[in-house]
């Protein structure tokens, strides 16, 4: 699965299907998982002193399908944003891609789609889990990074740098099971985060995502108490 689906399935109850997050910043986290995996895969890079332009931009140093559509629209995403911050992307990357990857994870028969109304009038829909062998596994192995404090392959580090970003370590990994406090959690995270097991380009590909959560969480904040005034 790709990072952007394991991430999704993290973040939404398995029982409820609901989001254990803010849907925005659940959104800026999968366009910055899809940055994140392009970058894993050698598709995208940052500029550099020998490439044209200014450093630390976005550069697509293969441009070549993935054989993937989701990943291989996002690389075409990318390429049109090329020169540009990584900040720049993570918006148009993220658009519409919470749907696309929860009707996937249908046609794979990992989550169910249940569909309703509030109030009789405002429609829902709900991803409840249907097999979550795969999402018990990934848990797993976070669990023993983030508890054990064993070291963390690339994949799995990223995805808890993913997850610190919204703030979810607690829904994914509950603490007190473990005699941790939820503080102690999120530290670990936060270190395993900032770790030198990623390279220049996908720590700064999380960096810009985490900025790109903070601004939606600020907007919201600014907009709701507007609102109560």
């Amino acid at each position: 699965m790709l990072l952007a689906e394991d991430f999704l399935l993290l973040v939404t109850d398995d029982a409820s299907g609901r989001l254990s997050a803010p849907s925005a910043q659940v959104d800026a986290g999968l366009g910055g998982a899809n940055l994140v995996e392009l970058t894993l895969r050698n598709k995208v890079d940052l500029s550099g002193e020998n490439d044209p332009g200014k450093p630390g931009r976005i550069v697509v140093r293969d441009p070549s399908p993935v054989d993937d559509a989701i990943l291989d629209a996002a690389l075409e995403i990318v390429l049109a944003y090329q020169g540009k911050r990584p900040s720049a992307v993570i918006g148009p990357l993220s658009k519409n891609l919470r749907g696309k990857l929860y009707e996937r994870l249908v046609s794979s028969g990992v989550v169910r789609a249940e569909r309703g109304r509030i109030l009789g009038v405002f429609p829902v829909h709900r991803w409840p889990a249907q097999d979550a062998s795969h999402e018990a596994e990934v848990r797993r192995l976070m669990t023993q990074a983030l508890v054990q404090q064993e070291a963390a392959d690339t994949r799995t580090a990223a995805l808890i740098a993913l997850v610190h970003a919204v703030g979810c370590e607690d829904k994914i990994v509950d603490p007190r099971q473990y005699g941790l406090s939820k503080r102690e959690l999120k530290a670990r995270a936060e270190e395993i985060a900032e770790g030198n097991w990623a390279s220049a380009a996908v720590s700064k590909a999380i960096e810009e995502m985490v900025a790109a959560v903070v601004a939606t969480t600020t907007a919201a904040t600014i907009a709701t108490t507007a609102s109560a005034g």
